[in-house]
């Protein structure tokens, strides 16, 4: 099987984008891992699929397959990069589109300095939809992690977070707490494990070990959450300016239920082919 790609990244979150309107693909686990992989595939965070859209009311339908094969919810720098896609490859002229997702529908708009602004709609901080075992959606909850009680806030951009605070991004332990708070029994859907560092009421550092693909250089909903937790403990203030090893992010929320707002880089980095 020979399938035509596009290799993308939004802020060093990097992707495998398909053309799902023009073929019918039906990839196995085993292929979509194939694709991800570094050594013997073509290499990726995730692996994008454009559709076609299943509601008449919105423009496309966009599906997410983690480096491990297993389709998640939803990828906020991935998005981005689906309507520079989608744009680039003249499946529409618009510059703002309407996509359905496993989560619901986000609504992607090209600006005029070549970034991408995201409407990802309304944070979910009830511990039922994130889902998050707890008889309370507080903004800070601990969580016993091997031994060691944490605090952390749980938030569902679409797809579920941890978010914690520390004091050093640099030195956060991502690499040996990320992997048991992704699997934590409390979150029966694993979850995606973000470390903040609070610079100032306007910035923040931050890495975020993703659930099925390890750490990232960059995780748009992670940033959202991220900002959405620091808000709700008033250590944040509407706008924030979101540093990851990839590159920055501008996450945007007025609280309550209005959207997060995501605005960042978008780029295509070359077209290839390869046999499954």
């Amino acid at each position: 099987m020979l399938l035509k790609f596009t290799k993308m990244h939004g802020a060093g979150n990097d992707f495998v984008v398909l053309d799902g309107v023009h073929q019918h693909l039906h990839l196995t686990p085993e292929q979509l891992r194939l694709l991800a992989d570094r050594h013997f595939g073509v290499g990726c965070d995730q692996i994008l699929l454009v559709e076609k859209a299943q509601n008449p009311d919105v423009d496309f339908r966009y599906r997410i397959f983690n480096a491990d094969g297993g389709e998640v919810e939803q990828c906020g720098n991935g998005a981005r990069c689906f309507v520079r896609y989608v744009h680039d490859h003249k499946l529409t002229s618009k510059r703002e589109i309407l996509v359905e997702t496993q989560s619901g529908v986000i609504s992607p708009r090209l600006t005029d300095d070549g970034r991408v602004t995201v409407n990802m709609g309304s944070p979910i901080i009830d511990p039922a939809r994130i889902p998050f075992v707890s008889d309370n959606d507080d903004p800070v909850q601990t969580l016993d992690v091997a031994g060691t009680i944490i605090e952390i806030s749980a938030v569902s951009m679409g797809n579920p977070h941890a978010v914690q605070l520390v004091a050093d991004v640099e030195t956060a332990p991502v690499d040996t707490q990320g992997p048991l708070i992704e699997r934590h029994t409390r979150f029966p859907k694993r979850v995606n494990a973000g470390f903040m560092q609070i610079v100032d009421r306007s910035h923040i550092k931050l890495r975020v070990f993703e659930r099925g693909a390890g750490e990232t250089l960059s995780c748009g909903t992670g940033a959202c959450a991220a900002v959405v937790a620091g808000i709700r403990r008033g250590l944040l203030d509407e706008t924030v300016h979101v540093a990851t090893h990839g590159g920055t992010l501008t996450i945007s929320w007025a609280g309550g239920q209005t959207p997060v707002l995501m605005t960042g880089p978008a780029i295509s980095v070359f077209e290839g082919e390869i046999i499954l």
